[in-house]
C-alpha cells in the first residue's frame, strides 16, 4: 500500500487551521509538505504534541507547527494549531498530506482471474493474486501479490487486499476496508461434536462473514465464519494483528481491539467497545456498548453495564478448585476490611 507525500505543492497552515478548525497561532502563509514526530521535524513538517514524556521535545522542536491542546500553546516555539484533540485532528492531516496512491487500474499477467469474476475496469490485481468464480470487485479495488477471493466474494469499493491476504468463499465486504498482509476472512470455525471412541465429529460452518463499511483488519487476523448464522464484524471496527474472531460473533460499530486477543464463537460485542492486547472473551456472552477490557483480562461472564473492567487468569489448577477460588476472589476486599476492623478493635 504505497502513498504520495505532497512535497511539490503541500498545504499552508492557514488552510491546515480551516479544515481542521484550529486555532492558528502563527503565519497561515507558511507550508508544511510532511508529517513527523517533535524531534526530528523540520520547517516543512508539522507534528503533534499530547504526552507530557515528550515536553523536551515539544520545547527543542524545529518544525513548521504543531498541533497541541491549549494548555501547552506557551511551550511551543514555532506556529501553533490550538486544537482540543490534537491526536484526532493529526490523523486527518496525516492522511491528507501523505495521499493513498490509486490503484493502477488492470490485471497482472501473473494474477488469475476466473472468466466468471465480476471484476470493475477501475480494479488492480497484482501478481501471483486469486480471483475465483462469481467473486465480485467494485469500482476501486486493490488485490494485493498472492491475495486470494474466494468463490462468490463480494469486495466493496476502494477496500484494500494486501499481500497474501485471504478472504473466503461468500464472504461479504463493504467499501474502504483495509485487509492486511497474511489475515484470513471466512475460514471454518472450530465446530467438532465428540463422537464414539473419543474421536471427533467436524460439525459443517455453513454461515458466511459479513463485514460492513470501513473496517481495517490486521496482519494474521483469523476471522472464522459462522456455524449456521453469520459471523459480523460493523461499521468502522479496527482490528489489530494476531486477533482470532470465532464463528458467530457479531461485533458492534467502531469497536476496536488490540494484538492477540481471542473471542470465542457466538459471542456479541457492542458498539464503541475497547479491548486491549490478550484480552480472551469465552463463549456465548453478550458484551454492552461502550464497555473498555484491560491488557489479558479473562471475560467469563456477560457485561451489561458501560465502564472499564479488568482480571487476568489465576494459574492453572483443576476445574473444581479454580472455580471455588475464583468465587471467593471476589469477596477479598470485603475480608480484608473486615480483619482490619478485627485488628483494630482487639
Amino acid at each position: 500500500m504505497q502513498r504520495r507525500s505532497q512535497h511539490e505543492r503541500g498545504l499552508t497552515l492557514g488552510e491546515l487551521a480551516r479544515r481542521h478548525g484550529c486555532e492558528l497561532r502563527g503565519q497561515p502563509g507558511v507550508r508544511v509538505h510532511r508529517v513527523s514526530t517533535l524531534a526530528r521535524a523540520d520547517d516543512g513538517s508539522v507534528a503533534f504534541f499530547l504526552n507530557q514524556a515528550y515536553l523536551n521535545d515539544l520545547r527543542s522542536t524545529r518544525a513548521g507547527a504543531v498541533f497541541l491542546s491549549e494548555p501547552h500553546a506557551p511551550e511551543c516555539p514555532v506556529a501553533a494549531l490550538v486544537t482540543p484533540n490534537p491526536y484526532r485532528v493529526f490523523a486527518g492531516v496525516a492522511d491528507e498530506l501523505h495521499e493513498l496512491l490509486p490503484p493502477a487500474a488492470g490485471i497482472h499477467a501473473d494474477a488469475t482471474v476466473s472468466i466468471d469474476a465480476s471484476v470493475d475496469a477501475t480494479c488492480e490485481v497484482a501478481a501471483g493474486a486469486r480471483v475465483a468464480a462469481g467473486a465480485t470487485l467494485a469500482r476501486g479495488v486493490y488485490v494485493g501479490p498472492n491475495a486470494t477471493v474466494g468463490p462468490a466474494a463480494r469486495i466493496g469499493e476502494d477496500s484494500r487486499l494486501l499481500a497474501n491476504s485471504t478472504v473466503c468463499e461468500g464472504v461479504t465486504m463493504g467499501n474502504r476496508c483495509l485487509v492486511h498482509p497474511g489475515a484470513v476472512l471466512g475460514s471454518d470455525g472450530f465446530g467438532n461434536a465428540p463422537d464414539a471412541g473419543g474421536r471427533w465429529r467436524k460439525i459443517p460452518q455453513l454461515g458466511f462473514v459479513r463485514i460492513g463499511n470501513d473496517v481495517e483488519i490486521g496482519a494474521n487476523t483469523t476471522i472464522d465464519r459462522g456455524a449456521l448464522e453469520d459471523t459480523v464484524i460493523g461499521d468502522g471496527v479496527r482490528l489489530d494483528n494476531l486477533i482470532q474472531i470465532g464463528h458467530n460473533v457479531r461485533i458492534g460499530e467502531h469497536t476496536a481491539m488490540a494484538a492477540g486477543c481471542a473471542i470465542a464463537g457466538s459471542v456479541r460485542i457492542g458498539r464503541r467497545c475497547r479491548l486491549a492486547g490478550n484480552v480472551g472473551v469465552a463463549g456465548h456472552l453478550d458484551i454492552c456498548d461502550d464497555v473498555v477490557l484491560l491488557a489479558r483480562t479473562v471475560v467469563t461472564r456477560g457485561i451489561g453495564k458501560p465502564g472499564a473492567y479488568a482480571g487476568s487468569m489465576t494459574p492453572m489448577e483443576e476445574v473444581a478448585s479454580w472455580r471455588r477460588n475464583a468465587a471467593r476472589f471476589r469477596h477479598l476486599d470485603a475480608l480484608h476490611k473486615r480483619v482490619r476492623r478485627l485488628e483494630r478493635s482487639g
